[in-house]
This record gives C-alpha cells, structure tokens and sequence, in this order.
C-alpha cells in the first residue's frame, strides 16, 4: 500500500466515535429517514443519506431538505413511498428522482447513477448505476461524496471526504479534469463552495479551473446564473469572487468583473477600483438585517463597473469617471439580462448602480427639500437599499474624510426621516387624482390627464403639500399655458 493510501485509510478509520454519534443524533431527530430506509430495506433495496445532506450533517446545520441514493429505480421507489409520503413529485423522474414529502421534511430520492456526458451538451446521459461507490464517484467534490445507509446508520467514504471536511479543502473524486470535463458548471460550484463553507480549493482544482475556463461557455446562462447568484449569497462570497477572476471563469458570464482592475498609473493616481469593489461588497453585508440581500450584493458589485469605459486622465494629472453611473446601469441592465435574470430584479439592482452617486451632490446639506424629495421619490422602495450601497461605498482610508462622509449622509437621513413625517414621502402623489383633474379640465381620459397628473406631481415634491384651492388654481394656469380648455 502506498503511502498516501496508508494516509487515506487512517483518515477514514479516525472517524471518531464523536462524529458517528453526530450523525446518528442527527438522524434520531429526523425519524423520517430511518423510517424511510426501513421501507426500502423490507421491499429488498438500499436506501443511503447522500450527498450534501451528509456534509451539513456532519457540519451541524443538517436542514429540511434531504438527499438520498437507492439501488431502486423510480418505478420501485414509488411503490415504496405511495401511501406513505404526504405529497409526491415526479418532476425530476427523467434523471431517476422521485421528490416526495413527510412531515415537514423534503426528500429527494435518486436510483444509484453512472452519468455520463459527452463532453458537447449541456445535459448528462443518465445511466443507472449498480453500486454505492460507483454513484459517490460521479459526485461534484469529495466532501459531497459521503454516504449515511439507513437504518443501520453505516457511514461510507471511499475518496476521503471526512478528511478534506477537516481540513476545509474542495477536492474532487476523480482528477478535476474529468470531473469538470463531464460537467464544467461543477468550476463554478468549487468556487461557490469555497465562498459558503470558507474553504480552500485543491492546488490540482485550482489549476483545472484556470486551464478550462472556457469550458464553461458550454452551460447554459440559467444554470450559471443560479450557481452565480448562490455564491454571491455566500457567508463569504469575496473569497469566491477573487477565485472567479483569478482563474478566468469570470470573463466567460462576468467580464465587467476582471475588468475592474484597472492598471494603475503611478502618475495618476486613483484608487484600485476591483479593490474598492470588494471592500464594497464585504460593507453591504455588514448592512444587511434578515439573511442575504442578492439586489444590494448585486448592486455592490456592479456600482462602478462604469468606470473602465468612463476613465480619463486631466491635464492636472488627475483621474476622472464622468458619468460612470449612467455607463454602470446600462452594462448592469445588459449583463443581467444576458444572464437571464427577471426583469424585476434586474431593474432593481440597475436603478441602484444608477443613483449610487446622487448624494455626492448633497454636499454640506446645500439640497433644497425640493431635491430630497426627488431623491427619495426617485429611489422609491429602493431607499433603504440605496442608503446601505452609499454608506458601503466609502472606503477612503482618510479617516477625517470618513468621518465627514458619514456625517453628512447621518444628516440627510435625518432630514429625509424628518420631511417623511411631515409629507408621507413615501406615497408622494399629486394633490389631485385623476377624476378631480377630469372634472375640473372637463376633459376625457387620455394623455392630457397624464400630462397634468405628471405636472401636478412635480409641483408636489418641489413646493410640498398644496391645499385643495391652490392646487386646482395652479393646474388651471397650467391648463391655460398648453391652451387646454377655454
């Protein structure tokens, strides 16, 4: 035996009682997956707790939604679960998965696979396998090729995932080239479970995702995007952005990405922009109250993607980024788009890389209240977002500039917060409605109302509330300039 096997097989007989009994406790508190495997085990098949329910398990944060393998094939496996299962699925039946729920649990239940792929489509040719090890080795990383049988709870771990759980390593079962050669979205996933774990990619990985980057040009926009947005969502998505760029994966679905770092002149000077873009990123999420908030991440990330295109150096020596708002929400909006993301999150995150400059111009409280109420007017329901991606977006490491940066968005929220209580700034609406401006103009719906409301609704946000008299005098004289009415 060589050395590094002996190593292997030391790692897995060092599997301590402590962990066996983590796994074991685990199950007892769900008694639905022995239950499940016993149902299996009388109507003669195996049944195993695979996959990254294994890993969260031995990670402590097993969650509700379970994955198994069977030697079963779906027909069987819906004899077992009908009359048992409180709801079945069969949306997956054509990749051997049958989806069925039980007490607040969802489980997922797959016939042993032997996938393979021919290295041109993107979708794999399911064959089923006949054996355990056999469908661990055809999973994405070792620390997702681990295997609980049930009901007898007998741990399998034929490539060492237990060590690399240890050691905080992603590593594949095979060689990296095989693995991302069946499937390259799997280079993406290294990367996104090194950013949700904090682990380390293998040196052999690493390398395997630079030399095929290009690969992933092969998977459709859906399934990145759903890999991407994963990542970005991630406990510690920067790790997993610096991995994109370093190995070229992301100028294959994210080019704006790399091409922030900007090379910098040392006779003009200015910040490192993929740096300050990290930092960026890292601030929103101390920002964030309930969990993971994809638009401001989003946002973060692409704020001054603008900038590359928008560069240019003064006679002074200075650098400047003229209108890299505007440039920024326009690549955000296409490279969103090119990534199929819905139109409405797509416009969200745009409007926020569009307006991240705005109080820029607030300087030492010079707005009038006409111009905050645009500014929240213009932010909508964006405007809790939009103060975290300002705030995040001050990575000056002159402190008193900070400071006096801080200051001053403390004082235009407070003065939002204060004309908000005065004038209900968050529904601002003409002090007419439709049917009062009809009346009054004695005319029909159509473009004229619109135009009026449009009207009555700037006048509102630059003057404030308008009684009821003033309001219908004001869209009278309006009426009479555009020659409307007699």
């Amino acid at each position: 035996m060589s050395d590094a096997a002996a190593s292997h097989a030391t790692d897995r007989r060092e599997l301590s009682a402590a962990q066996r009994n983590a796994v074991a406790e685990l199950l007892r508190v769900s008694p639905v997956a022995d239950e499940l495997g016993r149902r299996f085990a009388v109507a003669g098949h195996e049944l195993h707790l695979v996959g990254g329910s294994v890993r969260d398990a031995l990670l402590g944060r097993l969650g509700e939604d379970l994955d198994f393998c069977t030697d079963a094939h779906p027909d069987q496996t819906l004899g077992i679960v009908r009359g048992w299962a409180e709801a079945i699925w069969e949306t997956g039946r054509e990749f051997g998965t049958i989806g069925c729920q039980r007490d607040g649990l969802r489980l997922e239940i797959t016939t042993f696979r032997a996938e393979s792929y021919d290295q041109v489509s993107r979708n794999p040719v399911v064959e089923y396998g006949t054996n355990l090890t056999e469908d661990l080795r055809r999973r994405d990383f070792t620390i997702n090729a681990m295997a609980v049988s049930l009901p007898d709870h007998r741990f399998t771990d034929p490539y060492g995932g237990l060590a690399d759980l240890a050691a905080k390593v992603v590593r594949t079962p095979g060689t990296p080239a095989e693995s991302f050669g069946d499937d390259p979205l799997r280079m993406l996933r290294a990367a996104r479970f090194a950013a949700q774990l904090r682990f380390a990619v293998h040196p052999d990985v690493y390398a395997a995702m630079t030399r095929m980057a290009a690969d992933l040009d092969r998977i459709t926009a859906e399934r990145i995007r759903d890999e991407f947005t994963k990542l970005l969502c991630a406990a510690d998505p920067i790790t997993g952005l610096r991995l994109l760029v370093d190995t070229g994966l992301a100028e294959r679905f994210l080019p704006e990405l790399t091409g922030l770092k900007l090379e910098i002149d040392e006779h003009a000077q200015h910040k490192d922009v993929y740096e300050h873009t990290l930092t960026v990123v890292r601030n929103a999420i101390s920002y964030e109250q309930d969990g993971p908030d994809f638009i401001l991440r989003m946002a973060a990330l692409m704020h001054d993607v603008g900038k590359p295109a928008t560069k240019a150096v003064g006679s002074d020596g200075r650098v400047s980024f003229h209108h890299h708002e505007v440039v920024g929400a326009r690549l955000t909006k296409a490279r969103m788009k090119a990534l199929r993301y819905p139109k409405d999150i797509t416009a969200k995150v745009t409007a926020l890389v569009a307006l991240h400059l705005r109080f820029y111009g607030y300087g030492r409280g010079e707005w009038t209240d006409s111009a905050v109420r645009r500014y929240v007017t213009d932010a909508g329901d964006l405007l809790s977002r939009l103060h975290k991606l300002t705030r995040s977006d001050c990575t000056t490491r002159n402190r008193r500039k900070a400071a006096q940066l801080a200051a001053d968005y403390d004082a235009l929220e407070e003065r939002i917060a204060r004309i908000a209580a005065e004038e209900d700034l968050a529904r601002v609406r003409p002090d007419l409605d439709g049917n009062a401006i009809m009346e009054l103009l004695g005319v029909p719906p159509g473009p004229i109302v619109g135009q009026a409301w449009k009207y009555l609704k700037d006048l509102r946000l630059e003057r404030g509330p308008l009684d009821r008299d003033t309001a219908e005098a004001e869209l009278l004289r309006w009426a009479r300039e555009q020659g409307i009415g007699s």
